[in-house]
């Protein structure tokens, strides 16, 4: 252990042996309303939701990004995407792809997490603590994996940002051992987290469980996709589960059986995690915290939720996209059933788990975040401005934006071509009416703000494309109200249609034996 390190800890009177672990459970494209004790009635999450009633839920929680690979860098350095400048997810050469006809080029980003940078994981572990990881990285390439940036045990993190060979082993990932063919991937990663925790338990230890799910390619069994085929079927069939918004259709109910049956496997495997902590009586002093990285997939991809009342989804700038599941529970600290509506974000997670762990605070690294102890304890923290910065295309039909959120009020300003959008989030969560017009002086106010932000974390912004065509873009959009509408509805529909066989021809799900 570093001296100093060891120096601090006496000197704060948290010994080796009483500092808490931490076990930081992370979801793939999970929605802040796919979860039951945010009000879903069709997926069914009782592990989580009961984590929920345990600990400290945050309703107003952020992902620091629109897609994945910013946010989780965000939560491993402490800094926001602008500042680290992974902006986008690693591996997407959208802007590099010519036959592309769009009003702005993305700009350049990051793609490996920086080494020169002090991770979550590097100060926990210079602190005394061990390190594991286990599931999705998606934070660089060979040289830049979990065990190269302060995890001492990694299980199945490496470049990709899905899972290559699904959700059913074998899985073609060169971090994790195949097990037995048909073997579910999600509940692979919570056993050997779980086993990592049985084995530890003598000494502090950081548990990092990135799930793959409930990312795409969408895929369960065949038996949960015939238990909620059926329970679509008793809460009555939609006519119709799309309305087009913007740039792409939107998904506005939730009965995609496939997708719920992912979120069982998911909540369940959160359950193998929690049952172990209290079968090793490490549940007492173990801080349990559980998020996701982004909205999830209401448009694009596989289309598979629907986030209302919340306004789009994963890779858009409304609150579909960045509003998160944001839960912390710290035994003998936090109240059962005690819910914040302070407006938090994926950068607090590095000061406030160091100062849980009585280790020194790294403030020139983790400078966008600030500590959560206070609100864990019930008390309170400074009131301060939230900002985002995403200056790219993605596949869900995000434009490129940034975004200060302050008090109530939600400032939009897009990249394409300088235009804001004004929300109260506290009148108007589902962001339906821009008051922009109507309140000059606050959108002022907030230009200031955020350009001022520009300027501190060094911004990047797109520049105009010259070779955008106005009327095949139009053209484009039409494609996608009429032909791409009528596709969905019949391709979501099919799902539900007991006549329709699985197999991976259809949508990639493992057969029961």
């Amino acid at each position: 252990m570093n001296k100093l390190v060891l120096l601090y800890c006496c000197i704060s009177g948290l010994a080796l042996a009483e500092r808490p672990n931490f076990v930081f459970i992370l979801a793939d494209d999970l929605g802040y309303m796919d979860l039951g004790y945010n009000g879903s009635t069709f997926y069914e999450t009782p592990n989580i939701d009961a984590l929920a009633e345990k600990g400290l839920r945050f309703d107003q929680g952020y992902a620091a990004c629109q897609v994945c690979s910013p946010s989780r860098a965000s939560i491993m350095l402490g800094k926001t995407p602008a500042r680290h400048n992974i902006t986008q997810w690693i591996g997407s050469a959208w802007g590099m792809d010519w036959n592309r006809n769009d009003p702005v080029l993305p700009v350049e980003y990051a793609w490996n997490l920086p080494h020169e940078d002090t991770t979550l994981a590097e100060a926990l572990r210079d602190g005394g603590y061990t390190t594991f990881f286990a599931g999705k990285w998606h934070l660089g390439s060979k040289g830049s994996w979990p065990e190269d940036h302060g995890f001492m045990i990694n299980k199945g993190g490496w470049d990709a940002g899905g899972p290559r060979g699904g959700y059913f082993a074998p899985y073609k990932n060169p971090n994790l051992a195949d097990g037995p063919d048909g073997e579910s991937l999600t509940l692979r990663l919570a056993e050997e987290t779980a086993s990592f925790i049985e084995s530890n338990g003598d000494q502090p230890f950081l548990a990092f469980l990135s799930f793959y799910a409930v990312h795409g390619p969408i895929q369960t069994t065949e038996a949960l996709c015939s238990k909620y085929r059926e329970k679509a079927a008793k809460m009555g069939r939609a006519e119709t589960r799309f309305k087009f918004d913007r740039r792409l259709p939107v998904r506005q109910v939730q009965d995609n059986p496939i997708y719920a049956g992912m979120m069982e496997t998911l909540d369940d495997a959160v359950g193998i995690v929690m049952r172990k902590l209290e079968e090793t009586g490490l549940d007492k002093n173990t801080v349990v915290i559980f998020t996701s990285d982004n909205g999830g997939v209401s448009s694009g991809d596989a289309f598979s939720t629907s986030l209302l009342p919340l306004r789009g989804g994963k890779g858009r700038q409304w609150e579909g996209g960045i509003r998160e599941p944001f839960i912390i529970h710290v035994p003998g600290m936090t109240k059962s059933g005690s819910v914040s509506d302070v407006p938090v974000i994926g950068m607090d997670f590095y000061p406030t788990m160091l100062e849980l762990a009585g280790l020194p605070l790294l403030p020139e690294q983790h400078v966008d975040g600030v500590s959560l102890v206070p609100l864990l304890k019930g008390g309170e923290i400074k009131e301060r401005d939230l900002f985002w910065h995403y200056p790219h295309y993605g596949n869900q039909g995000g434009e490129p934006s940034s975004i200060i959120r302050s008090g109530d009020w939600k400032l939009i300003y897009y990249h394409e071509d300088g235009r804001y959008e004004l929300y109260n989030l506290s009148q108007d969560i589902g962001e339906q009416t821009d008051v922009a017009v109507r309140y000059p002086e606050k959108v002022a106010e907030l230009r200031k703000k955020l350009s001022r932000w520009f300027m501190e974390t060094g911004a990047t912004f797109p520049a105009l494309d010259p070779r955008f065509d106005q009327q095949k873009f139009e053209a484009k959009m039409e494609r996608a109200r009429t032909e791409g509408m009528q596709h969905l509805e019949q391709q979501h529909a099919d799902f539900l249609d007991k006549t329709k066989k699985p197999s991976p021809d259809w949508w990639g799900s493992a057969k029961d034996e």
